[in-house]
């Protein structure tokens, strides 16, 4: 077995977990993390006066501190966060990108959001209410949808930049296209000069390609709107279902079986699909939508929140099910292992232990995250417990997350408490059945002392 896997799943995991696209994403996305953080917080303080039972008191609080317009300081982060993250990781992906080839980075950067804002359309579709007659659709040349600079443009974004810094990238490349400057000229001058012709020529492809697409494909819808329609509304609806999230959760947790970071090698994949539902969850939130049928529930922080307690695997569990059934034995690990492992942090049990390419852990580190999704999804799907609505840190204590990511809501903390407990049972018999091995060969070796003297 372990030779089939060297031989066709390690170079296979290995060239996926090194591709420079998927890690440009991973980057750019993990690199806007402040940014996320902190317009996902200011929704949420806005919002919590929503939350039954202490929202009341909450609100009261707020307006006795700040006035009655306590929530425009949250408001104004918000936009000037969440509504714009599509721009912040165009720039950032095309910056990773172009650096991963060697290039500097910053050009490509700006000829990447350059090639963004070509195809995005220069009217938006406005109600307009004549005097005296009834509200038609109209148009207002300058005015553009947010929803064009937010989570909702995500892969559009992200395609844009890609193909445009590949563009850029190999066009600068070309020797005739690039003008030299004589020595005494500023090198800033003379570098942005060398790529003035590859950043041009990228921005006209990129605006004629546009053009064609809007004269002969796509009937005159613009690019982020058509790829919204054939491909990420079927796409994004594929994977809000327990089928894809269970898929999610096996691969991760197959991959640090094999050594491999099964999160940072799918993040190319699952973390922008994720955040776009997660993104559309927290609109929704600060918009007052109480019908939770309507929230995503594979979204956002769904799986930090309520499925890697302590790390992938929910290590905690571990911990915890070691601490009942083998403090003794296990003093050392938990004693490394329960700090880190309380702000999702698992490293240490995942080589220390080592549940890395240990045939003894394959089974509950992979089975209990599937169990722990399943109820979980169930759970959010009944209206047992309230959708994700906020991003939270991975790094957020185990319960407390659940929290969290719920807006506040009790639910939240009871369904990551039930998981956690869930993960400790499952845990349990395997750690029960490691110490009776440990134990046996410990008085295997004891016994064969003896025996070995009188055979001397």
């Amino acid at each position: 077995m372990m030779n089939f896997i060297d031989k066709f799943i390690m170079p296979f995991a290995n060239k996926l977990g090194n591709n420079r696209h998927l890690l440009a994403i991973r980057d750019a996305l993990v690199g806007m993390i402040a940014i996320t953080m902190i317009g996902s917080l200011a929704v949420l303080l806005n919002n919590l006066g929503k939350v039954p039972g202490i929202g009341k008191y909450y609100e009261k609080l707020m307006i006795s501190l700040f006035g009655e317009t306590w929530t425009t300081l949250g408001g104004d982060i918000w936009w000037g966060t969440l509504a714009f993250m599509t721009i912040f990781a165009v720039f950032g992906i095309a910056y990773k990108l172009a650096r991963s080839y060697g290039d500097d980075g910053f050009e490509a950067m700006l000829v990447a959001g350059a090639s963004f804002f070509v195809l995005i359309p220069q009217v938006a579709n406005v109600s307009i209410t004549p005097e005296g007659g009834e509200a038609v659709t109209g148009g207002a040349w300058g005015f553009i949808g947010w929803n064009y600079f937010n989570a909702t443009a995500l892969f559009t974004g992200i395609i844009v930049a890609i193909v445009a810094t590949e563009i850029f990238v190999r066009l600068a490349k070309i020797k005739f296209l690039v003008i030299k400057l004589p020595d005494g000229v500023p090198p800033a001058v003379s570098r942005s000069f060398a790529k003035l012709l590859p950043g041009m020529a990228t921005i006209f492809t990129i605006g004629l390609f546009g053009l064609v697409l809007r004269k002969f494909i796509s009937d005159g819808v613009y690019l982020n709107d058509w790829i919204n329609k054939v491909l990420v509304s079927p796409l994004t609806g594929a994977v809000d279902s327990m089928l894809f999230a269970i898929l999610i959760v096996f691969l991760v947790h197959g991959f640090w079986i094999l050594g491999l970071h099964g999160p940072n090698i799918l993040g190319g994949i699952t973390t922008p699909l994720m955040t776009k539902l997660g993104q559309e969850n927290v609109n929704m939130y600060a918009q007052g939508v109480h019908d939770l049928s309507k929230y995503h529930i594979l979204s956002g922080s769904f799986l930090d929140a309520f499925v890697y307690l302590g790390g992938s695997g929910a290590t905690l569990g571990l911990l915890v099910a070691m601490f009942i059934a083998g403090r003794k034995r296990n003093k050392q690990i938990i004693a490394l292992g329960t700090p880190p492992g309380i702000f999702q942090i698992n490293e240490p049990i995942l080589f220390g232990l080592p549940i890395v390419l240990n045939p003894i852990w394959f089974i509950p580190f992979i089975l209990g995250p599937i169990i722990m999704t399943i109820v979980a999804y169930t759970s959010i799907s009944l209206g047992l417990v309230h959708p994700v609505v906020a991003d939270i840190p991975w790094v957020t204590p185990a319960i407390v997350g659940g929290l969290l990511a719920t807006g506040g809501h009790v639910s939240g903390a009871i369904l990551a408490a039930v998981n956690l407990c869930i993960s400790v049972v499952i845990y349990l018999p395997f750690v029960i059945a490691m110490g009776r091995i440990e134990a046996r060969r410990e008085m295997g070796e004891t016994s064969s002392k003896p025996t070995d003297t009188l055979n001397m």
